[in-house]
This record gives structure tokens, C-alpha cells and sequence, in this order.
């Protein structure tokens, strides 16, 4: 078993990023709530414990709170931002109401460069995002690091090891917060950095070959990197175990079906069997607007798919998918208290009762992390470098009613979108790029005539875990390609808006 990091979640919107910085180090961690309880961390033997910041406050009436034993286990703990306001809590400090909320950039003076600030320059920018400060020292600890406006920006306990950082170490804004956090898990905690691909491979197909035992596996396949990521995991974990079915639900960008049984057929010669469901979810989906019903019934379809396919096939056990991090994190708040922001089909969208046992080989990955193990298992670049494509598919770039028509309209417009960025050298350097068809018709002239026609929106963002995401500043040359052949060559589009939205607040996808 690897080394671990347990985070304990207070419901922060960087938790999933202080994951991010452990596992860049090449230690495995895993975010727990917060009220996990000490039995279970003790159980799991970490080797460290980080608590997560939060939108409370340590003084509110409800404040979360984790068992004060955990400061007892002599294992390093690091408290960052509400996580070190807890360290005051439990250590007769006091934190209040900052006078003024800070949210930005702060330099940190460094007053001991020994240990977790090893190494960080003396003036080191760093993020702020709290409402909150300590104004007297918890019991037992002394200040290693201050800003002009947080006189206890970094502390420490002078016997345990115990730190706590007013600040935000994971997010890219602190400059050399990386290095903070490498310091704390090789320097404080010992950690060794063992989690690699090729262990998580090892580990994987062990863990695979353990629950799968004698049973036949379903796999769903739809050809993006995730599943096929785990695909190629199954196969070697478990031979001809496996069958991989692709549906086609009508909902698919152009050409896939034919670019999925090409590659997977071909190169990789699994047992495929593609079934065409289209009809059936088009007349599900029929006059559904909303889109949180559209991802259930998308969901629930597919299991049906997956059931009836089961049952041709004779006794199978399991369902496979590519299920990850993000997916989980957003769909419900499983890991501690933050909101939930969507359902994710093969989350969130599948029903309570299923005939197959679910195996989930990613569900603990982020999307870069499975490309980095399918480079591993020797997968092309042609499949671990294509952008991510949601589980329900088309069904949510359209926003209103579903038809077969507008999926139509939409596959020519997106097909032309992808195709252009990729002619331009752009799509490499973009982590997702959509078309999404609005509801919106506006008036346009085209050849003299005044057109009354449909708006599509692109939207390309950059990302590193899809978590976060900044739009993508695309050429104006390139634009100005990509709308002209849009409204020239696809019919019913007149119009064509580019998204510069970021996330937050916005999503990636616009359903």
C-alpha cells in the first residue's frame, strides 16, 4: 500500500486543489469530510493530515469541527486558512472578524525559513481569500511567516508538529506555494513520493482482478479518454472477462461512431458490440427542457441499454465506466460539505437499483493524471489527447427540447468548429472546446434575404483538472474563419457568439 495524505474537507472550493499539489508530488491522498471520524483516519494510518479552508467561521454558533484527538496521533497536520483558524480553536487562540476582508495577493514576509518555509523567498506573493484573523497566538505555537495585513500569516507549534497558513498554498496565485507543500510532505511529514502510473497501473489491475473474480464486465464505452482509458485497464486486468459496448444514443458528435469501432476494433481487437438506441432516447427525451431531467433520463437509458445488452450476453456481473474525481466532487457533496453543482450521468444520473455491480478503476483520478496512466499503458496520442465530451453527450449543448434536427444542425456546426482549431493549431493548446445550440433565434441577411434562424455559442476554455477554467484567447483570424463557415454552410444558423466565461463562475459546459 502507498503512503497517504488524508484531507479533511470543510467544504473550501480548493480542496480539490490542495489534492491536486499533494498528488503532483507523487504522494497519494484522498479528501475525507471533515466529521469522517477518528477511527476511520486511524484505520487508514496517514501519514499527515491537511484540513481544507471553509466558508465558515470558526466562532459561528455551527462551525464544523474535527475530534481535537487528531492534533494527538504525532503525525503532522497542516491547517490552511479556516483548518489553522481550527488550530486556535482547540489551542486557546482567537480569531475574529477581520476589519477588512482580504481576497488577493499579499507578500509574505518569511520570519523562519526553517522547515515548511524552506527555501520561499523572503518577499513571496501569496493568496488570500478569508474574512477571518487570528489576533492572539494559540497556546504552544510562534509565527514563522507575516503579511503587511495578517501579522500570523504561517505558525507553528513548537513541540508537535502542528502548522497552520493563513494563506492559500495550493492555488497557482501563490507563487511558491507548490514548494510550501512539498516542504511540509518530504521535510515534515517523510514522505517518499511513490505514487507513480506505473504503481497506480499495479495497484489498479490487482484491485480489479480482486473484485471482478470470475465475472464478466460490461464496459461503456464512448470512445473519449476516460473510458477508454479504463477499457485498456480491463482488458489487461481480466481478458476476454470483458465485452465493451458502445450505444449510440443519437447524441454523439460527428463521425464517432465510426472513429470508435475503427479504433477499438482494430487496434485493439476487443469484443465490441455497438448498439443503436438513438430511437429510444429521442423519444424519452421528448419536450424535456430542463436539464437536470435530461442528464436522469440520459443516465437511466444508458443502464437500461446496458442491462438489455447484459441479458443477451448470458450472466454478467459488472458495469465499467469512466467515472472521475471531478465527476464525483460535482455531482454531490460525498466528500464533505460543499454544494452540489450537477449531476454527472454515470453519477448523479443513475438509478437507485441496477442489475450490475459498478467498477469505477478512475474514480479517484483527475482527467490529467488518467492521460498521464493511459501514456503509460502505451495508448495513442490520438485518443489520450482529445478533448473531454460530457457522458449525456450533445444532450446538453442543446438547450430546450432535444430533436433529431437540431442534433443535426449541431453535429455540422461543432464538427466545423473542432475541425478548424485543429487546422489552425489550436486544439492542443485548449483543454475543451464546445458548440452549444441556444434556444435563441435573432434576425440575419443572407443574400439579400432577411433570415429569422438559430444562434450557436463556441466556447474553448484552458484548464489543468477541469476544476477550474479560463477561456481560451482564440485568434480573431481564427474566429472569423470558424463563424463564416458556420453560417455559410450550416443551415438554420445565422448568428455565432464566442463565450468568455470562466469557471467559476460559470461551468464548462452550459447544462
Amino acid at each position: 500500500m502507498h503512503e497517504l495524505v488524508v484531507i479533511l474537507d470543510f467544504g473550501s472550493q480548493y480542496t480539490q486543489l490542495i489534492a491536486r499539489r499533494v498528488r503532483e508530488s507523487h504522494v497519494y491522498c484522498e479528501i475525507h469530510p471533515y466529521n469522517v471520524g477518528l477511527d476511520t483516519i486511524k484505520a487508514k494510518a496517514p501519514k499527515a493530515i491537511i484540513l481544507s479552508g471553509s466558508p465558515s467561521s470558526i466562532y459561528a454558533e455551527d462551525a464544523p469541527l474535527v475530534e481535537k484527538e487528531i492534533f494527538d496521533m504525532s503525525i503532522p497536520v497542516l491547517g490552511i486558512c479556516y483548518g489553522m483558524s481550527m488550530l486556535a480553536h482547540f489551542y486557546n487562540g482567537e480569531m475574529d472578524q477581520a476589519p477588512k476582508r482580504e481576497y488577493g495577493k499579499a507578500e509574505l514576509q518569511v520570519d523562519d525559513a526553517g522547515d515548511l518555509l524552506e527555501g520561499v523567498d523572503a518577499n513571496s506573493v501569496v493568496w488570500m481569500s478569508h474574512g477571518d484573523h487570528m489576533h492572539k497566538m494559540p497556546d504552544g505555537f510562534r509565527v514563522i511567516g507575516h503579511t503587511d495585513n495578517a501579522e500570523m500569516a504561517a505558525i507553528r507549534h513548537t513541540e508537535k508538529p502542528l502548522y497552520g497558513l493563513q494563506f492559500h498554498p495550493e492555488v497557482h496565485h501563490s507563487v511558491q506555494g507548490a514548494a510550501i507543500i512539498r516542504n511540509f510532505l518530504f521535510k515534515i511529514t517523510g514522505c517518499s513520493g511513490d505514487w507513480t502510473p506505473g504503481s497506480f497501473i499495479e495497484e489498479t489491475l490487482q484491485n480489479i482482478r480482486r473484485q471482478v473474480g470470475d465475472g464478466r464486465v460490461l464496459c461503456a464505452l464512448s470512445g473519449g479518454v476516460d473510458s477508454s482509458v479504463v477499457a485498456v485497464l480491463l482488458q489487461k486486468a481480466i481478458g476476454d472477462q470483458l465485452t465493451c459496448v458502445f450505444v449510440d444514443n443519437g447524441l454523439l458528435r460527428a463521425d464517432e461512431r465510426e472513429h470508435v469501432e475503427a479504433t477499438f476494433r482494430k487496434h485493439y481487437q476487443m469484443n465490441l458490440i455497438v448498439v443503436d438506441a438513438s430511437q429510444m432516447f429521442y423519444d424519452r427525451l421528448k419536450g424535456v427542457t430542463d436539464p437536470e431531467k435530461k442528464r436522469k433520463i440520459i443516465g437511466n437509458s444508458f443502464i437500461d441499454v446496458f442491462d438489455q445488452e447484459a441479458d443477451k450476453i448470458g450472466k454478467v456481473d459488472f458495469l465499467a465506466q469512466g467515472t472521475l474525481y471531478p465527476d464525483l466532487i460535482e455531482s454531490v457533496s460525498f466528500k464533505g460539505p460543499s454544494a452540489t453543482i450537477k449531476s454527472h450521468h454515470n453519477v448523479g444520473g443513475l438509478p437507485e437499483h441496477m442489475n450490475l455491480e459498478l467498477v469505477e478503476p478512475l474514480k479517484e483520478l483527475f482527467k490529467d493524471e488518467v492521460r498521464i496512466v493511459g501514456a503509460e499503458l502505451g495508448m495513442p496520442q490520438e485518443i489520450l489527447g482529445r478533448h473531454p465530451f460530457p457522458g449525456p453527450g450533445l444532450g446538453v449543448r442543446i438547450l430546450g427540447d432535444i430533436t433529431p434536427e437540431k442534433v443535426e444542425v449541431l453535429q455540422k456546426a461543432d464538427k466545423i468548429f473542432i475541425d478548424e482549431i485543429r487546422e489552425h493549431g489550436e486544439y492542443d493548446n485548449i483543454w475543451q472546446a464546445l458548440t452549444v445550440l441556444l434556444p435563441v433565434k435573432s434576425v440575419g441577411v443572407m443574400g439579400d434575404l432577411r433570415t429569422y434562424e438559430n444562434a450557436v455559442a463556441i466556447r474553448a476554455v484552458t484548464s489543468v483538472d477541469g476544476m477550474t477554467a479560463d477561456w481560451y484567447r482564440m485568434p480573431p483570424e481564427v474566429l472569423a474563419v470558424i463563424s463564416n463557415r458556420i453560417i455559410n454552410e450550416v443551415r438554420g444558423i445565422n448568428r455565432v457568439v464566442y463565450d468568455i466565461s470562466s469557471k467559476p463562475p460559470a461551468t464548462i459546459e452550459w447544462e
